[in-house]
């Protein structure tokens, strides 16, 4: 489908947001009002724009990126109608947490909850991060220098990422500005207390987070370190092959990142940065899904 999604996947998500979205819709009605409805249910105006259809334009602004005056004309309503539904929907989305294999109904919202099924599930994690371009924030703005990344060269927004060892994502972070540190990011989103309360949590890990190897050593696990100058042939050739061995097993949390990339809105962001974290989720969400059972 235009959407990337199968038809079972989108009727999916229409039983399970359908409701909150309805609960939400008759919350803010409420505080408009000041008080409880006083017209029977089902009376006054009907939505120009149904849930499903509300679903399917935000599925396809995530996907593709069109601009929301095009999808006001696909669906034929009005500009301001497709964003209004665009951030509701996209809130649901984010809130929904990335499914686990094998155990339907089951999401991961926080970080301790991987890390919790890891243990439990003796699962190998493999974490990594990735930047997504931004526009500059203006000039005279105080922070600016926060989003420009020392790596791209360029001002990013960083997100932390969390695979299984068959590239599943299992969890994403809220991101933060490009120019912190990936291992700094890390620790901001609580890792140092998941390795000391789930002893048994192992991740892969790339060479920006040898802090976290230093500090748990066993549980954080990075490539091993080149031999000096000098060193014996067969010393060589051992760190190579466990070098290799450490980035095979560590390339599916790439793969993972190569997923969410697919979606146009990731590649190069050119809306509010505010928005940017919940996107991030809901994508990660909804790609969460179709790989669950692979």
């Amino acid at each position: 489908m235009f959407t990337g999604l199968s038809r079972s996947h989108l009727a999916c998500l229409v039983d399970e947001l359908a409701e909150p979205w309805r609960a939400r819709a008759e919350g803010r009605r409420h505080a408009t009002r000041g008080g409880a409805r006083k017209r029977a249910a089902g009376a006054g105006a009907r939505h120009r724009l149904v849930f499903v259809d509300r679903l399917v334009a935000t599925l396809i602004h995530l996907r593709h990126d069109l601009p929301h005056s095009v999808l006001g004309l696909l669906f034929g309503v009005d500009r301001s109608t497709i964003t209004r539904a665009i951030g509701e929907v996209r809130t649901l989305l984010a809130e929904r947490g990335c499914a686990v294999p094998d155990r339907p109904g089951l999401r991961l919202r926080r970080l301790t909850d991987v890390f919790a099924y890891a243990q439990a599930e003796s699962v190998e994690l493999r974490l990594d991060a990735t930047e997504i371009q931004v526009r500059r924030p203006p000039a005279g703005r105080g922070g600016r220098r926060a989003f420009v990344s020392g790596k791209k060269k360029q001002n990013t927004m960083k997100a932390t990422v969390i695979a299984d060892w068959r590239g599943r994502t299992l969890w994403t972070d809220a991101l933060r500005p490009g120019r912190l540190h990936d291992a700094t990011a890390a620790r901001n989103e609580g890792i140092d207390i998941c390795f000391r309360h789930f002893p048994d949590a192992e991740v892969l890990l790339d060479d920006g987070y040898l802090g976290l190897s230093r500090d748990h050593r066993g549980q954080a696990i990075t490539p091993p370190r080149k031999p000096r100058p000098g060193a014996l042939p067969g010393r060589v050739e051992q760190w190579e092959r466990d070098r290799r061995g450490h980035s095979s097993d560590r390339i599916t949390v790439e793969h993972a990142l190569a997923d969410h990339k697919r979606w146009k809105q990731l590649t190069r962001w050119t809306h509010r940065r505010d928005r940017l974290p919940d996107t991030y989720r809901a994508i990660a969400g909804l790609v969460s899904d179709r790989t669950t059972n692979v």
